[in-house]
């Protein structure tokens, strides 16, 4: 009990010294040891680090879970250590919807095959969403979160007990100027003068000690980014996977569209006079959607910097003409512009003024503006 007793009366004085040393510091009325400019970089980073990480996760939670009381209730389940009921997205919901609708208008009609065919599509980006999500919290949300409740959290723990020891320290300093002015004074004082240099030089090795553990804790947020660097790629290939998903599933859904009967070719007719009777739109009531045929590989075509680019920029800077293979489909968006087929070949020329990712193509009498992307010259 006697032990426990003097524990806590040591205790106590010392968070006395350390709050009378803060507050004269406050005041002006006490030196304060500053730290090494090395170590207050490292601090400044550190800082740095937790405040960009914890807005960089709660953005990231904001796109992949918009609603906020989705994200209140899965926070909560995670803190209760529960798994969280499994509903359908957004997207999933949908699907429902419009394949519940076109069942109930008959999979025979065109609309309602088409709805469920939507349906289908609308569910299997709620899959892909699903997977992203997943994928996200796993590799990206989770290692930011255990830095901040972890390595950031020991930091911090380290940090206060440099404070403390700093703390300590100034206060030794302030009670050695003391003691060596009241041992000016009387001799009598020595022994008093003794204890507060010894007092002093082991303030001054623990908080040395202190600032080394705290440097080397610091020094180890350079391996965090890295880290989180490797996270921001795989949430970057997560993303990359997902749009690709999607943008397959609503090409394919566009090319099984394209295929039904324009059955409510009427109220197409009466949008398209009301933009400008008679027009060349006007005229094809009957025609199947215009889907453009992209490979299933997937990808958009790529960036003409990659393929022949000196070709198309000496054909552009020169008068004459070249002939080019057409790589994938492409319906004109208007009549200044040619369709092309996939392996056709055409010629294709440059004409002042016109956009760079754009040439003029020639297919006998036939004539318009091709873009780029979608040729590739030939010798």
């Amino acid at each position: 009990m006697d032990f426990n007793v003097k524990r806590f009366a040591a205790d106590a004085g010392t968070f006395l010294s350390r709050a009378v040393q803060f507050t004269e510091e406050k005041l002006g009325q006490a030196e304060k040891t500053e730290l090494d400019a090395h170590l207050e970089n490292l601090l400044g980073r550190a800082e740095c680090t937790k405040h960009w990480t914890e807005k960089i996760m709660k953005q990231t939670e904001v796109l992949l879970q918009p609603n906020p009381n989705v994200r209140i209730e899965e926070f909560l389940y995670e803190k209760l250590e529960k798994k969280a009921p499994t509903r359908m997205n957004n997207h999933e919901l949908l699907g429902q919807s419009m394949i519940d609708s076109g069942n109930e208008f008959g999979p025979g009609t065109a609309y309602g095959n088409a709805l469920i065919k939507c349906g289908e599509t609308e569910k299997q980006i709620g899959g892909a969403e699903r997977e992203l999500i997943q994928s996200s919290a796993i590799n990206f949300l989770t290692p930011f979160r255990n830095f901040l409740e972890g390595d950031f959290k020991t930091i911090l723990k380290e940090r206060k007990l440099l404070q403390n020891k700093r703390l300590d320290l100034d206060a030794a300093k302030t009670r050695l100027k003391k003691a060596r002015v009241a041992d000016a004074r009387a001799a009598m004082w020595t022994e008093e003068l003794k204890k507060a240099e010894q007092e002093l030089r082991i303030t001054q090795s623990e908080f040395d000690r202190q600032a080394e553990i705290t440097r080397l804790l610091l020094e180890g947020v350079s391996s965090t980014h890295a880290h989180h660097l490797r996270c921001l790629t795989d949430f970057v290939e997560a993303q990359t996977t997902y749009y690709a998903q999607c943008y397959q599933y609503m090409v394919d859904l566009q090319k099984q569209l394209g295929s039904f009967p324009s059955t409510f070719s009427s109220n197409n007719n009466q949008s398209s006079g009301s933009a400008g009777a008679g027009g060349a739109g006007a005229g094809s009531a009957g025609a199947s959607i215009s889907v453009p045929s992209i490979p299933l590989s997937a990808s958009l075509p790529a960036p003409v910097a990659g393929r022949a680019s000196s070709g198309f920029s000496e054909l552009r800077n020169s008068s004459g003409s070249r002939k080019a293979r057409v790589l994938y489909d492409y319906d004109a968006a208007g009549s200044s512009e040619l369709s092309l087929l996939a392996d056709e070949v055409i010629m294709v020329s440059s004409v002042p003024g016109m956009d760079s990712d754009w040439l003029m193509g020639e297919r006998g009498s036939q004539k318009g503006k091709v873009p780029i992307t979608y040729l590739e010259l030939l010798n």
